[in-house]
């Protein structure tokens, strides 16, 4: 079902706002937080779950920002046409060269996108330090990820398969594309990533052969 905050303008005025929100809100860093980039984005995201509801506005319906560390969302809401959706907040400092955040697993986005009512949506902040202890945003995305082009996500080889972004400095978003396309490229993209999953395996299980073998053939000298 198509979503009257994503297939309008309507969250580029929620990135506009959440945007100033923070370029407006008084400092938060300390000379021990500023140079950590984790707990300057715990630091952000703290401040967003209280606030977010309000810059939803009339958008949201229902608004959570409790969840357990490992779940799929830091924040949740529903809108005017009961459509839920699930918030994970990321955070990047700009000066940094190089960055890749995990977004969710591949299995769990499946599952979870059975439900066309459901959106899994990204916000990302990425800002610079300024005058010692302030930050600047510099900009906001709050997307869904089939906004997000396969130009910049990739899969990491952890589990099931994480979906990640490749490089946070470069992140390419489709406005307002189809989840259907998406989905389906999601799948020729897995369709490539498998067997080179199982080419990896397949080396790793060759070389720890021959390092059985080296060890079949050593004298025993710890018995």
């Amino acid at each position: 079902m198509k979503s009257e905050i994503f297939y309008t303008n309507a969250y580029q005025k929620i990135e506009s706002e959440i945007k100033g929100f923070l370029n407006g809100y008084p400092p938060f860093l300390s000379q021990d937080t500023v140079s950590s980039t984790r707990a300057t984005g715990d630091a952000i995201q703290h401040i967003l779950e209280p606030n977010f509801e309000e810059i939803l506005g009339e958008l949201s319906q229902e608004y959570s920002a409790s969840f357990a560390r490992r779940a799929m969302a830091d924040l949740a809401f529903r809108d005017r046409k009961d459509l839920y959706y699930v918030v994970d907040v990321k955070t990047h400092r700009l000066e940094t060269r190089f960055n890749m955040p995990n977004l969710t697993s591949i299995r769990r986005l499946a599952r979870f996108y059975e439900d066309d009512k459901n959106y899994f949506v990204m916000l990302m902040v990425a800002y610079n330090i300024v005058s010692g202890l302030h930050i600047h945003v510099e900009r906001v995305h709050f997307v869904p990820i089939e906004f997000l082009s396969w130009e910049c996500l990739t899969i990491g080889a952890l589990g099931w398969g994480q979906i990640q972004i490749a490089d946070a400095n470069n992140i390419v978003v489709n406005d307002r594309y189809s989840r259907k396309k998406w989905m389906l490229e999601f799948c020729d993209f897995l369709f490539e990533f498998f067997p080179r999953e199982i080419e990896k395996v397949n080396d790793r299980v060759e070389y720890f052969k021959k390092v059985r073998k080296q060890w079949e053939e050593k004298t025993d000298i710890w018995e």
